[in-house]
């Protein structure tokens, strides 16, 4: 079964992040990138699916500029086989990576795609569900577990009241959560093979599809900085700032 990953480069979770002096988004331009935490839980649980025994070949694809090819070779190093780079400078929106998604999924022919649950720039949490509607598949999302037996994938996936256990007929689509696994320690020799591997370069013209953005950011701004706290001498002397001061009682 072949396995396709998508990955996604953003600013490095170590980061502080800045919003530009006139607001249209955060700053970029000399700041640490590194691979979607989400996608590389989602390349480590498709090179164990590998090492086990149900895969036989790991694809991994991302969509953006040229600099997303450094997070494709990571992904190579940790274990994947080769690399798709869709190419756009265009500012992509979830739909239009979803509809990049498709149609790599249709030539590539996965019997599984794995993506992370979300990126931790949007926050948005909508590609993995919209490539799911656009072909017509079965998904699950926030994984916490995946078991892959008899053309079926077993996941454990987070919900509000604990844990909830799905079987999908594959192919299928499954995003990953946190708790899936601890991505491995990309080693130098690993990095140094993945110079060697196979990263293949697409355009979005090529595959049809139309990346323009369909939503525009008016504004951007920074959080407002949280008040100090406070110590109460007793719990009357607290209920009475509930109830008159934050007006929460």
């Amino acid at each position: 079964m072949k396995i396709l990953v998508s990955v996604k480069r953003v600013v490095d979770f170590n980061v502080k992040v800045r919003v530009k002096a006139d607001g249209t988004g955060v700053e970029t331009a000399n700041v640490k990138m590194s691979m979607n935490p989400f996608d590389e839980i989602a390349v480590e649980e498709a090179v164990r699916l590998k090492e086990a025994g149900v895969a036989t070949e790991i694809v991994v694809v991302s969509c953006g500029a040229q600099a997303c090819q450094e997070t494709l070779r990571t992904a190579l190093a940790i274990g994947a086989d080769r690399a798709i780079l869709v190419e756009t400078n265009e500012e992509l929106q979830p739909l239009a990576v979803a509809k990049l998604l498709k149609k790599v999924t249709e030539k590539e022919q996965p019997g599984l795609v794995i993506l992370g649950k979300q990126a931790i720039d949007d926050d948005a949490n909508q590609t993995g569900q919209m490539l799911a509607a656009l072909l017509n598949w079965p998904q699950a999302t926030f994984a916490s577990k995946v078991k892959i037996s008899s053309g079926k994938a077993e996941v454990t996936r987070e919900v509000d009241g604990g844990l909830e256990t799905l079987s999908i007929k594959l192919p299928a689509i499954v995003t990953t959560d946190l708790r899936l696994n601890e991505p491995r320690y990309v080693t130098l020799p690993n990095i140094m093979k993945a110079k060697k591997k196979t990263l293949e370069i697409l355009k979005p013209d090529a595959l049809g599809v139309d990346v323009a953005p369909r939503l525009t950011t008016v504004k951007v701004v920074e959080p407002s900085k949280r008040k100090a706290g406070i110590k109460v001498p007793d719990a009357k002397a607290l209920v009475d700032k509930l109830r008159n001061e934050a007006k929460v009682l």
